[in-house]
C-alpha cells in the first residue's frame, strides 16, 4: 500500500470482505445493503456494516465495527464510512477500491460519487480514489495451505460424483435430469453448494458450453460435456468432464485425446517463475498440432478460489509469473469441425517442485456409456 500510495483500501465485494475479514454470509445474495471493509496502511481493519450484520462480523477477527440503520437509500452508510476515514491517518489523501479488470464495486453508483464529493467536501479538495484491484488480486492469487485444502476436498466430492455419473446417466434422458441427479449427488457427498452447473449435448460434439442444461434428451452417439463450479466451505472447484453415448465417431475421438494430451503439456508447464503464457503456449501447441480451427473461450485456464474464476488468465499476453500456491484450471478447448467443440478443464496447484492435481483426472480416453 506505501509503493501505491495509499491510506486505505475500501472492500465492498463478497470475497474481497471476507477474504479480510473471516465474514461469511448468505446474505450477500440481498442487493439492497452495501458493506464496506476498510483495510487501513497502519493499523487493523475496519467494518462500516449494516446493523443487521453487527452479531455476524462480531464473530470474526474484526474488533472495530461500526453500523447504520440500512436500508436507507438517502445516506446509506456514506457519512459513516467519510467520518471513519477521517480519522485514519493521512499521507497521501488515496484510497485505493477495487475499479480494474475482472472487479466491480458492490454500491450504488450515487453513492460512489456521493463518497468522492464528501472526501473531497471534508477531508481534502485533492482526494482521490484510485484503482487497487491488481493489489487485491496479487494478494488473493497466492492460497494459503488452508485454503488449498478447502480446494482439494471440493475437488475430490465433485471427481467422486462425476466418476458416479455413469450409473444414473442414460440415453433418454435430459440434460436437465442428468444435471439435476448429479445436483442431488453432489449435495448427498457434502457439497455446500452447486452454484454453476451448465450442459450441452449434440450428435459428435457440441457448439457452445455456457448454456444449458435444457430438456433435450441424449441419443446414440450424442456428446454431454457437463461443467461445474460447486464450493465447499467457500471456496469452488471448477472443471468438466465429456461422456459420449453408445458410440462415438473417430474425429470426436481424436479431439478428446488432443484437449487431453494439450491439459498434460500444461501441467507440464505449470511450474514456479513459468507463466501463465507458458501454460498457454504448452496447451495451444498441442491444440494446434491436432488441427484445432479455433478457441472460442479466449482463453486456457484461469485461477481459482473464492470465486469460480480468479485472475490470473492463461492467454498469450498475460505474463503472470506462477509461485508456489497459486490455484489454477486448465482448459484447453477447440473447434474441431464446423460446429462442434470439444473443451476439457482440470484443476491445479503450484507447489514448489511443480504441480498438483486436485482434480482427479480424466480418463486418457472419452468415456462411453
Amino acid at each position: 500500500m506505501r509503493a501505491h500510495r495509499l491510506d486505505a483500501v475500501l472492500l465492498t465485494t463478497e470475497p474481497n470482505v471476507r477474504y479480510f475479514s473471516g465474514f461469511f454470509t448468505q446474505f450477500w445474495e440481498s442487493p439492497t445493503r452495501p458493506w464496506f471493509l476498510l483495510i487501513p496502511a497502519h493499523g487493523k481493519p475496519v467494518a462500516v456494516i449494516p446493523e443487521i450484520g453487527v452479531r455476524g462480523m462480531g464473530q470474526t477477527w474484526v474488533q472495530d465495527i461500526r453500523t447504520w440503520q440500512s436500508p436507507r437509500p438517502a445516506d446509506d452508510g456514506i457519512s459513516l464510512l467519510v467520518d471513519c476515514l477521517k480519522h485514519l491517518p493521512r499521507r497521501f489523501a488515496r484510497l485505493g477500491m477495487t475499479l480494474g479488470a475482472e472487479s466491480v464495486v458492490r454500491m450504488p453508483v450515487n453513492d460512489l460519487i456521493l463518497l468522492k464529493e464528501k472526501l473531497r467536501a471534508e477531508i481534502a479538495d485533492n482526494f482521490e480514489i484510485v484503482d487497487a484491484a491488481h493489489l487485491i488480486q496479487q494478494q488473493r492469487m497466492v492460497k494459503s495451505p488452508l485454503e488449498i485444502d478447502k480446494i482439494r476436498h471440493i475437488c475430490k466430492l465433485v471427481s467422486d460424483s462425476f466418476a458416479a455419473l455413469p450409473k444414473f446417466a442414460k440415453i433418454g434422458m435430459s440434460e436437465m435430469e442428468i444435471c439435476r441427479q448429479m445436483r442431488v449427488d453432489l449435495l448427498q457427498r457434502g457439497v455446500d453448494s452447486i452454484p454453476y452447473m451448465v450442459a450441452a449435448s449434440a450428435p459428435d460434439g457440441y457448439d457452445h458450453i455456457i448454456m444449458g442444461p435444457t430438456d433435450r434428451r441424449l441419443r446414440e452417439r450424442d456428446l454431454l460435456i457437463i461443467d461445474t463450479g460447486s464450493t465447499w466451505d467457500g471456496y469452488f472447484c471448477d472443471f468438466d468432464r465429456n461422456f459420449s453415448f453408445a458410440t462415438a465417431s473417430e474425429p470426436t475421438r481424436i479431439a478428446y485425446e488432443v484437449v487431453w494430451q494439450a491439459t498434460e503439456a500444461g501441467f507440464a508447464a505449470a511450474k514456479p517463475a513459468a507463466t501463465t503464457t507458458d501454460l498457454w503456449r504448452a496447451m495451444n501447441d498441442v491444440l494446434v498440432a491436432g488441427g484445432s480451427l479455433g478457441n472460442q473461450v479466449g482463453r486456457l485456464g484461469h485461477g481459482l478460489g473464492m470465486q469460480l474464476t480468479e485472475r490470473p488468465s492463461n492467454t498469450p499476453d498475460d505474463h503472470t509469473q506462477l509461485a508456489p500456491g497459486m490455484v489454477l484450471t486448465l482448459e484447453p478447448g477447440m473447434t474441431f469441425a464446423a460446429g462442434k467443440q470439444m473443451v476439457h478443464e482440470e484443476n491445479i496447484v503450484i507447489t514448489a517442485e511443480g504441480a498438483e492435481w486436485l482434480s482427479r483426472r480424466a480418463p486418457a480416453t472419452l468415456p462411453v456409456l
